[in-house]
């Protein structure tokens, strides 16, 4: 499975990745709205605040956001959003997704590599936890939608 990272200068398909983009809001109750989902992708990658991977033509997305962390002079990778289509599931693409993200991570001296997810999300919870993320007791995630 190969993964590229989508960049300002075309690494990747942006169009790919906007379609994958869109279809994981969808997959949430969105809208469709490709032309926005385009443009606010770029200018998240243009402005340095996400980092955006995809597996194979487009068979899935990672967003990434990459956090300063104080305490420790380093940072803090976030998964933000994963989405692999329907029909290329259970055939590794998200593995191989949070592993090109890991590795980078490592790569560029991180020291965290986190993510969220819903609680009633089964299937992901335990796919997470195969390849080494495990829940946070001492963590509580709190909201305030602005």
């Amino acid at each position: 499975m190969t993964v590229t990272r989508l960049r300002e200068d075309g690494t990747a398909s942006w169009t790919s990745a906007a379609q994958l983009l869109d279809e994981y809001r969808q997959h949430y109750g969105a809208n469709p709205a490709p032309e926005a989902v385009t443009a606010w992708l770029r200018e998240q990658v243009e402005a340095a605040r996400t980092r955006v991977y995809l597996a194979g033509p487009a068979e899935g997305i990672c967003t990434v956001a990459v956090v300063p962390a104080a305490l420790t002079l380093r940072t803090v990778w976030l998964v933000r959003d994963l989405y692999v289509r329907p029909e290329a599931r259970r055939r590794g693409v998200a593995r191989a997704l949070l592993a090109a993200v890991a590795e980078e991570a490592l790569a560029s001296g991180a020291h965290r590599l986190s993510l969220q997810t819903e609680s009633a999300n089964v299937q992901a919870i335990e796919l997470y936890g195969r390849i080494g993320f495990e829940p946070l007791a001492e963590v509580t995630l709190m909201d305030n939608v602005l």
